[in-house]
């Protein structure tokens, strides 16, 4: 899953940046509001946390920003902004909770989980996908019953799939989803040709063929038949 980071305070920024990164999310980071509406306009994101008061602008516009256009991302604003006004203004515009400062990152990671699972899987605790069965927030893949062990690069890149049945997903949009944007320093796509063939082996060991097909030069897609 990929995150964009919406934080000014460098001490909190690092501290948010590394608990994420070690509950397994490519995270990206922006400090200010300028950096950040840059990112948005370039990148998609899962979800979009965005602290309200910045050093150049309002994190309410960002949330505008993000609802104009369309965006997937699902939106957590964190602010020491507690007034109910903030908060009703907040989720009015789109966003899909509000964490107030100081919180605990216990909290953070419950609510951002939350957030995922109703954004991608309308609230499901688990993901049934013909003989697949995931435990999101245990990182559990069964096949036909059988555990199915997975690096976490595989694991995310089936999540990303599982949340998008059906629909072509581009080669660049893979890239970014597991790598953020640091794939414009990439040389080429030959990663995601490891990590696709890697996770394909797995499954058809486990008797789960032909769930990922290729477009050749354009992407994959997961087969709802």
């Amino acid at each position: 899953m990929k995150l964009l980071l919406v934080e000014d305070e460098e001490a909190l920024r690092l501290t948010l940046v590394d608990s994420l990164r070690q509950g397994g999310y490519v995270v990206e980071v922006a400090a200010n509001f300028t950096q950040a509406y840059e990112k948005i306009k370039l990148y998609q994101y899962d979800c979009v946390l965005v602290d309200l008061t910045l050093p150049d602008g309002d994190g309410l516009d960002l949330v505008r920003t993000l609802k104009a256009d369309g965006s997937p991302a699902g939106v957590l604003v964190l602010t020491a902004r507690d007034g109910l006004d903030d908060r009703v203004q907040g989720l009015d515009l789109g966003a899909d909770d509000y964490l107030v400062k100081p919180f605990h990152l216990s909290e953070l990671n419950a609510r951002l989980r939350a957030l995922l699972r109703r954004r991608q899987f309308q609230g499901q605790h688990h993901i049934v996908f013909r003989d697949l069965l995931v435990w999101p927030e245990l990182a559990e893949v069964y096949v036909s019953g059988a555990p199915l062990t997975l690096t976490r690069k595989e694991y995310d890149l089936l999540l990303y799939f599982l949340a998008n049945p059906g629909r072509l997903l581009t080669k660049e949009a893979v890239a970014e989803h597991l790598c953020g944007d640091q794939v414009d320093a990439a040389d080429s796509f030959d990663f995601i040709y490891t990590h696709m063939k890697n996770l394909r082996k797995k499954l058809q060991e486990k008797g789960a063929d032909g769930y990922i097909r290729t477009l050749y030069g354009v992407g994959y897609k997961l087969s709802t038949e």
